[in-house]
């Protein structure tokens, strides 16, 4: 089994967080987004996973290069590297690791994790992810056949055909199969609003007579901007809570005279002193909590939070906070090395 990761887009929507880290290693409880995704995928699969893709933005550095090769090797697979250094579509961008494109496949857009209970069935030839949502017009969307296979594919309907969006994960059988078909759109230039989109192929693929079967996930957490990620950190915590997998608090953390309201994820070498924290709060690595109140928040590592009251926040690392703690909390949204300091 091999797993592809398009993971190239500049993550415009998430910025300021998106301008010094890639959008898939933002942190989930702790751990980058792709991560979490990849630990989830591997589950799922039922078989080993020999190697995982990941297709980047040249202008992505050697150091997250080398992160994601570590995110492989601790999953016992094999990593690579591929670029697609003009923002062509979909696509496209699975296209970028061909060599990878043999066998059975996954191919999970790394903005997206998901809650699941089920072994992936890898004798369908196709199998598509997909969620009921109430508004479809900003995703691919399919429509079932009487059959309750999958009958047409969508990509961003202005009006609805249907509100089972596709979530961004896809298991194909035949992995050379797929990389036949991207390559026909690439040499006969068939796009779809202005990019080579994946559900182009899937349609031809569809109409070549192959069955894809419509997946479906107990909940699908969206890492689309910054109140969507700090709600899929809560819901995520909720997880790992439920499933007790993980020691959410590190043995290494100094906790004096706080109150931590669970779930909550407190990092390496933490120092929380005198505070409230919780419930849905993850703390990175490092970092110092003193005369405070967070809820439902993200709180980056090697940060030093003082005196403040805040809720539904995104905080990046080394982020220097201090003020006086008030009835009405703050919502902020700041990047790595970002400094307000209050008397």
């Amino acid at each position: 089994m091999n797993i592809i990761v398009p993971m190239a887009g500049l993550g415009k929507r998430m910025r300021p967080h998106t301008l010094t880290t890639a959008k898939p290693l933002l942190p989930i409880a702790g751990k980058p987004i792709v991560e979490r995704l990849m630990e989830d995928i591997v589950k799922v699969c039922g078989q080993k996973v020999e190697h995982i893709a990941f297709i980047t933005a040249p202008s992505f550095g050697a150091s997250v290069e080398e992160q994601l090769l570590d995110i492989a090797r601790h999953l016992g697979a094999k990593g690579s590297i591929h670029y697609q250094e003009e923002a062509l579509g979909t696509a496209h961008a699975i296209l970028c690791a061909k060599d990878s494109l043999k066998g059975p496949v996954v191919v999970a857009f790394a903005d997206t994790l998901f809650k699941a209970d089920f072994v992936l069935d890898t004798e369908q030839e196709g199998i598509i992810w997909v969620q009921q949502v109430e508004d479809p017009r900003a995703f691919g969307v399919v429509e079932l056949n009487e059959a309750g296979w999958i009958g047409a594919f969508h990509e961003k309907p202005p009006v609805f055909i249907s509100d089972l969006a596709i979530i961004g994960i896809y298991y194909f059988k035949d992995g050379a199969n797929l990389r036949s078909e991207l390559q026909y759109l690439i040499d006969h230039g068939v796009m779809d609003k202005g990019e080579y989109q994946l559900t182009s192929a899937l349609e031809n693929m569809k109409s070549k007579g192959l069955r894809f079967y419509p997946g479906t996930v107990t909940e699908w957490l969206d890492c689309g901007n910054k109140d969507a990620t700090v709600h899929t950190n809560g819901r995520y915590l909720d997880y790992l809570n439920e499933r007790q997998s993980e020691t959410l608090v590190d043995p290494t953390a100094s906790l004096e005279d706080c109150e931590l309201i669970a779930p909550c994820y407190i990092g390496p070498g933490c120092q929380i002193s005198h505070s409230t924290l919780g419930p849905h709060v993850s703390v990175g690595a490092g970092t110092r909590v003193s005369q405070s109140i967070i809820t439902s928040s993200i709180v980056g590592e090697y940060s030093a939070i003082q005196g403040m009251t805040l809720r539904n926040s995104m905080l990046g690392r080394h982020v220097k906070l201090s003020g006086n703690p008030s009835p009405m909390p703050l919502e902020l949204s700041l990047s790595d090395y970002s400094e307000i300091l209050c008397p």
